[in-house]
């Protein structure tokens, strides 16, 4: 899920628009995720997204903020740039699949 540059709206119209904005948000998107910026006085103070990228976002911040997680991954960068891989089939035929 890629990301367009987000929608800027003023708080008046999008509290006018707030019951349609899942609609226009989904509408607009096509495969990528659309953000509404909203602004008061031409300065943004909100963001109204689809859950699924808020979900996307949240989940990850968890694994960003996990370091044990974030250990093994920049350990598995590390080893896919060193090419120290191994193929799916191998790993099958070991495993006995």
């Amino acid at each position: 899920m890629g990301m367009k540059l987000p929608i800027t709206m003023p708080i008046i119209e999008a509290r006018n628009n707030l019951t349609s904005l899942p609609e226009q948000l989904q509408e607009s998107s096509g495969s990528e995720a659309r953000v509404v910026q909203v602004t008061r006085r031409g300065s943004p103070v909100l963001a109204i997204m689809p859950w699924e990228l808020f979900d996307m976002i949240q989940d990850t911040l968890e694994i960003t903020g996990d370091e044990a997680l974030m250990s093994q991954l920049r350990e598995s960068l590390r080893d896919i740039a060193e090419e120290r891989t191994e193929d799916w089939d191998s790993i099958k035929a070991e495993l006995g699949l």
